[in-house]
């Protein structure tokens, strides 16, 4: 009987080493033929946008574009030397997002501008985002291009930053608000609360954006409700108690859902976008949430 235990063993590490190895592999997220995902499009917003329905000259409210119906090619993949490359054209606002959703994961992925601009953003900076643990169809916050979400943002100068979208609620160790200033992150900092209807932006906790026209690598950590942005390897906000406000007041925990990358009217680049899954936050973390 002892004869056969070590080949017996062997045997059962062979069909299970697979298995183990998988959870911890990347998987690539972007092909030639975005396959992975599917995409919403709004409105191309003008600079007097207010948070309504747009109207055509005789005040009939306009229709969205609406899903997979991106005829005027706003998500396209460039097949270049080193892989293919996501190009944003940010012409009409709305999102490409996953077909599948997302729980406790890493996503990884780099991000560079490029030239192009359009209304409302022309004369400011530019600006798209990751939207992460996505529920529910799209076009229910302001703009009236995505899904109830939390943001990841990506913005000149302001890579990591965040926002509530639609209802959604979070808590991040934050440096207070104060006037008309807005809470930044800090790491050392408690936990403040963010909602629609009070703090709802909170700055990241430095710039660590590449210089312009060079990529730079965002990474997105999430595990049961608490989430990590991270910008070229420096964590720049601790978030925890992801969740969405009922009309009532109750509030639901948000820990799992598709992925958005924004078209906001602006260029913007996209490459090496993967994710793998997590069954513990990484321990070089786990303190930051003590």
């Amino acid at each position: 009987m002892k004869h056969l235990y070590l080949p017996f063993m062997i045997v059962i590490s062979v069909i299970l080493l697979p298995s183990i190895s998988k959870s911890d592999e990347w998987t690539p997220l972007l092909d030639k033929n975005l396959s992975q995902w599917e995409n919403y499009l709004s409105y191309a917003h003008k600079n007097n946008y207010n948070g309504k329905i747009p109207t055509d000259l005789t005040g009939k409210p306009i229709e969205p574009v609406g899903y997979n119906n991106d005829k005027t090619g706003v998500f396209s993949v460039l097949n270049e030397k080193d892989g293919p490359v996501l190009r944003v054209s940010g012409e009409i606002y709305g999102c490409l997002f996953t077909r599948q959703s997302y729980e406790n994961y890493h996503l990884k992925l780099q991000v560079k501008w490029g030239k192009q601009k359009y209304e409302p953003r022309i004369d400011k900076l530019r600006d798209s985002g990751i939207l992460y643990h996505s529920i529910g169809e799209a076009g229910v916050e302001y703009f009236r291009s995505w899904m109830l979400s939390q943001e990841f943002q990506i913005m000149e100068g302001h890579m990591g930053d965040f926002w509530c979208q639609a209802n959604s609620a979070i808590d991040i160790r934050s440096f207070p608000a104060e006037g008309i200033m807005n809470r930044v992150a800090d790491e050392k900092q408690p936990f403040g609360t963010f909602k629609s209807k009070g703090d709802y932006y909170c700055m990241r906790s430095g710039n660590y954006e590449s210089p312009a026209g060079e990529w730079t690598t965002l990474e997105l950590i999430c595990f049961n409700g608490k989430s990590l942005h991270i910008v070229n390897g420096h964590v720049v906000m601790v978030l925890q108690n992801s969740r969405y406000i009922q009309p009532d007041g109750k509030e639901i925990p948000m820990t799992s859902g598709k992925i958005q990358l924004q078209s906001e009217a602006a260029e913007v680049f996209y490459r090496d976008i993967k994710i793998k899954p997590l069954t513990a936050m990484p321990k070089a973390y786990e303190g930051l949430f003590l």
